[in-house]
């Protein structure tokens, strides 16, 4: 399991598949988002603006991202 360290109160759905490099743009996260190919602890969610904080689960393309 990869993991991502915020420093702010929570970090956006999109932004952290591109900061983890699961996704090479903001478009392709939205896509990836909108088609149900993104899990947030266990739970398809199509909100690329859903918030994120430390202890959140991102899972995508075999991958699985914590926030921490």
């Amino acid at each position: 399991m990869d993991t991502y360290r915020i420093y702010d109160e929570y970090i956006k759905l999109g932004q952290a598949l591109k900061a983890a490099d699961y996704v090479t743009s903001g478009v392709e996260a939205k896509e990836v988002i909108l088609e149900g190919k993104v899990k947030v602890n266990g739970e398809v969610d199509l909100r690329r603006g859903k918030k994120l904080v430390k202890g959140d689960v991102v899972e995508y393309d075999g991958k699985s991202l914590k926030i921490e």
